[in-house]
């Protein structure tokens, strides 16, 4: 397979030289993806739950363009602005994203870039069937 990158025309992909996602062999990354449309403009502020879904149909569409599927990921990472207030929006998305799936989880509180801009998700994945074999 080789190395494949996935630019979305994220306004910093350019200037901070980074991609949206990459994929070395059957190992899938996906950047830090917050809930901006792609008009610019922040999708649900202050609702986290609802930026959690959107975010992961960002990441599901990056994933796919790589190849993979939301059945490969195997480990997510959550940066939230409040985990308190905010962290059982985040279990709730992700439980539903990924039930039967259950890929290892971390949860962060950290600033984020805009007001109620309440989380940012990055994956990463690893291409595998069913079973669990790595075949490329």
């Amino acid at each position: 397979m080789g190395v494949q990158i996935v630019k979305t025309g994220g306004r910093f992909e350019e200037i901070g030289a980074y991609s949206r996602a990459k994929r070395v062999g059957p190992f899938v990354f996906v950047a830090g993806t917050t809930a901006i449309e792609p008009t610019g403009k922040l999708h649900a502020p202050g609702d986290t739950y609802a930026q959690a879904m959107y975010i992961f149909g960002r990441i599901a569409d990056a994933l796919k363009e790589c190849g993979a599927e939301m059945r490969h990921v195997v480990r997510t990472r959550a940066f939230l602005t409040d985990m308190a207030a905010g962290g059982g929006d985040f279990v709730r998305a992700h439980g539903e994203v990924f039930a039967g799936i259950d890929p290892v989880t971390s949860g962060y509180e950290a600033g984020l870039t805009q007001d109620g801009m309440m989380i940012e998700i990055e994956v990463d994945a690893l291409i595998h069937t069913p079973d669990g074999t790595i075949d490329y």
